[in-house]
């Protein structure tokens, strides 16, 4: 039997790996030896040893939590190793165990019948750790923002109805000053710009209550400025962390910030997940499967029962839908005039994901072939214009009206 058929397959707990070695091919294959290994440093490295003693190539394991990542960074650069969806490695009721686990995993490898996941290379990695814990960051400034909100209502402070922004540079001052014991409600007016939309008696009417606040209050207050402020530091350090490691792909990052919809941080966000050149997927469609905004195919005796776009990469859906819905209100953009032929018959929820799935196939032409974004939304589709045409020559046609097109319509 060649070396190259042994396989190995690691079931993955959060202390503890339970690894069996199979020979074989997807015909028939043997379980050749079992072994538990802990998940400390020590125990990985006495892991990568006994596979190498086993002559072990590949090896493939659940993508358990997160408990999978010491495990593939210790094995990465010594064997193939694949990464499997752990429903796809189901085991029928009452038959599970940690080795069973193991050896149908891989014998399923082996029969091609797992799903895996895409793993980036380990500077891509890093890119993704970055780009999800800014994203991460963002979420929890708006979580703060709200509780902020939900205690300026409690203390009877109105100052989120006179503001377009809670957290502006005049909503700032007037909140520092309340959470420092200023009382007078006149002063914290006067601490707002000239320029905001409610006047000096509007601001004044709605601080009236500043000067019965409770220290409590006030303390509590601080506490969320001075949350506010740290996430927000936060955030400045890894964008300047993120902007430094890509500064070799930068060109990339610009080409992508072309596209309506997109914008620098986004263009960062796409490539920390797809790679700055998405050379994992050979074709945009395969990209937009593994996204998830393809449509989907589920038949049954012949008939279709959903076109529902399957579950993908969250990240990416995400950064897409957000895409998709700031493009197609740019102007006389191509996207704008693809979202409004399609929404009259799909509806806003499904036009927005039919223009995510074009923006995802975009992304792949733009990092995969090197090319600019050139709008083409101001000029008319040639195929839209020509199918027009036909259908007006039926219509007339059809009223009984004699047509022949010239030559310069019928090209």
């Amino acid at each position: 039997m060649p070396d190259s058929d042994r396989i190995a397959g690691i079931d993955v707990h959060k202390a503890m790996l339970a690894v069996v070695v199979v020979e074989g091919t997807s015909q028939s294959c043997r379980c050749i030896e079992r072994a538990k290994f802990g998940a400390t440093e020590s125990e990985l490295r006495r892991l990568a040893a006994w596979l190498v003693g086993r002559r072990v190539r590949d090896a493939v394991m659940e993508s358990t939590a997160q408990y999978w990542k010491p495990i593939w960074m210790q094995l990465e650069g010594q064997f193939q190793l694949y990464l499997a969806q752990a429903q796809s490695n189901r085991a029928p009721r009452g038959r599970k165990s940690d080795f069973r686990d193991a050896e149908r995993l891989a014998r399923r490898h082996l029969a091609h019948e797992l799903i895996l996941s895409f793993v980036p290379n380990a500077e891509q990695r890093l890119w993704r750790t970055m780009s999800r814990t800014k994203y991460q960051l963002r979420r929890e400034r708006i979580l703060v923002q709200n509780q902020l909100e939900s205690l300026l209502e409690e203390m009877r402070i109105k100052l989120s109805g006179c503001v377009s922004d809670l957290l502006g540079a005049s909503s700032r001052r007037i909140l520092q000053a309340l959470s420092s014991g200023e009382r007078d409600a006149e002063q914290l007016a006067a601490m707002a710009d000239p320029g905001l939309r409610a006047s000096r008696d509007q601001l004044t009417d709605a601080l009236a209550q500043a000067a019965w606040l409770t220290p409590a209050h006030r303390q509590i207050l601080g506490l969320f400025l001075e949350r506010l402020d740290l996430i927000d530091a936060q955030i400045q350090t890894l964008e300047v962390s993120l902007a430094g490691a890509m500064r070799q792909h930068q060109d990339a990052v610009r080409r992508l910030a072309e596209v309506p919809g997109l914008g620098p941080d986004s263009a960062q966000q796409i490539i920390a997940e797809v790679g700055p050149t998405a050379a994992t997927f050979p074709s945009a469609p395969e990209l937009a499967a593994w996204v998830g905004t393809a449509p989907g195919r589920e038949e049954s005796a012949g008939v279709s029962i959903s076109n529902r776009s399957p579950k993908g990469n969250r990240m990416m859906r995400r950064v897409l839908n957000q895409a998709a819905n700031a493009a197609v209100r740019a102007k006389g953009s191509f996207f704008n005039q693809l979202y409004h032929r399609l929404v009259v018959r799909l509806g806003h929820n499904k036009a927005i994901w039919a223009v995510a799935n074009r923006l995802c196939r975009l992304v792949w032409k733009i990092l995969h072939q090197g090319v600019h974004y050139i709008e083409h939304g101001n000029q008319p589709d040639p195929s839209r214009l020509k199918q027009s045409v036909q259908r007006m020559i039926r219509e007339l046609k059809h009223l009984g009206y004699s047509v022949q097109p010239t030559a310069q319509i019928a090209n």
